[in-house]
């Protein structure tokens, strides 16, 4: 079985997605006129009166938190280590390169899916890429598709990494026994996703931050501590990107493809762009300015803080401590605690375990979230139906403490790979509209008003939107 994943993955990974990634990102860098650089300075302007709650929706910190605790899962630890492992240091540059271009890919989805967003029966705003398969592709059974995967991917197996990474990290820290976390694990989950969806956001406001900077710090006092390493350590990086010191050995075809799908894979693990995930939280946003490309911004930024920011400072602290063994001598999580007691002593492994908690805990939350609004757009959204989907996540963190590793990321890949192919596929589709939007936001901020978006000056995507979503707006 792990065999023939193994060999699905190649497929997947080396002949689609890392050609359809690129060229996606390329695509929409080039079409929006390289907008993850020209509008990162209006990041700030879109978080604006981002702490008042709006009517409908979530504020864009709220969205923006939300969609991180996501991304701040294993991805970002366990990953970085299995990332380096595979591909040696050159996958983190490649991991920074699929977060450069990801944040176009990202910004280009969460658009999307806050001008197709609708409100359900309770008034919150609704969508994703489902919606904009369905009003805009005009393709429903597309949407269908992809909300089938996304309850897969993220009702269940995603859960599993998190779970997995958690009891394995216990285990080395603790001697913990595996089926204890994913107990504990599973009922403080249990208990947070009963608060709904805005109050799991008004946790995650808080929450986020707080973990987020936590890590970040440790791997600039590490760095610090080692500061005449870091310049090495970042020469090492770029040049095993391109195989510059395995050319002697002809070795560099092997070398560079591997350090190149290991950062695109593990890459898009822990920031999402393009894979269809963020643009539900992006939807649930009634973010300030009130025009798509605000939001949009907002989330292109989140695969910045994921990738460059905070994976990068677990790949300072694994490249400090040394060669990061292969991956079959010992579980990923374990490669960064051990990093981590040699730099800094035996609290370093306690340390990384609290850590992963946090980032474990947040991110199969929202999972879960992200699970339960395609129940929405599926319309099995009953109460029977919630509570199944409850009862699955719980059991697939409890078996996902006790599942072999390797067998978990493989499966991950796949279906990983699986949702991307469905909503990139959309979002090409769609990138007139996504031209669009990016042209009327700029056109608006070049007039020095406050961009709003008036449907009414574009009739064919008006005769898409859900009603009342975008008409008479206000303007402050």
């Amino acid at each position: 079985m792990p065999d023939f994943f193994f060999f699905i993955n190649e497929v997947l990974w080396g002949s689609i997605m890392i050609y359809l990634l690129l060229g996606a990102g390329i695509w929409f860098t080039l079409r929006s006129g390289f907008i993850q650089f020209r509008y990162i300075r209006k990041f700030g302007r879109s978080l604006k009166n981002s702490v008042t709650p709006q009517p409908g929706g979530l504020t864009s910190f709220q969205a923006l938190c939300t969609s991180l605790a996501a991304r701040l899962g294993s991805g970002n630890l366990a990953g970085v280590a299995l990332a380096i492992s595979a591909g040696g240091p050159g996958a983190v540059f490649w991991m920074w390169v699929t977060a450069l271009l990801g944040m176009a890919t990202s910004f280009a989805e969460s658009s999307l899916a806050q001008l197709y967003k609708e409100k359900d029966r309770n008034g919150q705003f609704r969508g994703g890429p489902a919606w904009y398969m369905a009003r805009g592709l005009g393709m429903r059974w597309m949407g269908v598709l992809f909300s089938l995967f996304l309850l897969l991917a993220y009702g269940l197996i995603f859960n599993t990494v998190q779970s997995n990474s958690v009891a394995h990290a216990l285990r080395y820290t603790f001697s913990c026994p595996e089926w204890i976390t994913g107990i504990v694990l599973a009922l403080f989950v249990l208990f947070t996703i009963s608060a709904g969806l805005k109050g799991v956001a008004r946790l995650m406001q808080w929450l986020v931050p707080i973990m987020a900077l936590l890590w970040v710090a440790a791997s600039l006092v590490v760095a610090a501590l080692h500061v005449d390493q870091v310049p090495g350590v970042i020469a090492t990086i770029f040049k095993s990107a391109f195989g510059w010191r395995e050319v002697a050995s002809g070795a560099l075809g092997y070398t560079v493809s591997q350090a190149l799908m290991a950062g695109f894979q593990r890459g898009m693990f822990s920031n999402e762009a393009g894979m269809g995930s963020t643009p539900n939280a992006a939807a649930a946003a009634s973010s300030w300015p009130p025009h798509p490309a605000a939001q949009g911004i907002v989330q292109m930024i989140g695969v910045f803080m994921d990738t460059v920011i905070i994976c990068s400072a677990s790949a300072m602290i694994l490249l400090l401590a040394g060669p990061v063994p292969h991956a079959s001598d010992a579980v990923g999580i374990q490669f960064l605690q051990q990093a981590l007691v040699n730099l800094t002593g035996g609290w370093g492994a306690g340390f990384v375990s609290l850590i992963l908690m946090l980032f474990a805990f947040s991110s199969i939350v929202v999972n879960y979230l992200y699970a339960e609004n395609n129940l929405i757009f599926l319309k099995f959204d009953s109460r029977p139906a919630i509570l199944l989907l409850r009862l699955g996540v719980i059991l697939m963190v409890i078996a996902g403490s006790l599942l072999n590793m390797p067998l978990v990321w493989q499966l991950a890949d796949v279906i990983m790979a699986l949702m991307a192919i469905t909503n990139l596929t959309a979002i090409l589709l769609l990138s007139p509209v996504v031209n669009l939007i990016a042209r009327d936001y700029l056109r608006q901020r070049k007039l020095g008003v406050p961009p709003v978006f008036d449907a009414a000056r574009y009739p064919e995507i008006q005769s898409q939107l859900a009603p009342g979503t975008w008409d008479d707006l206000p303007r402050r």
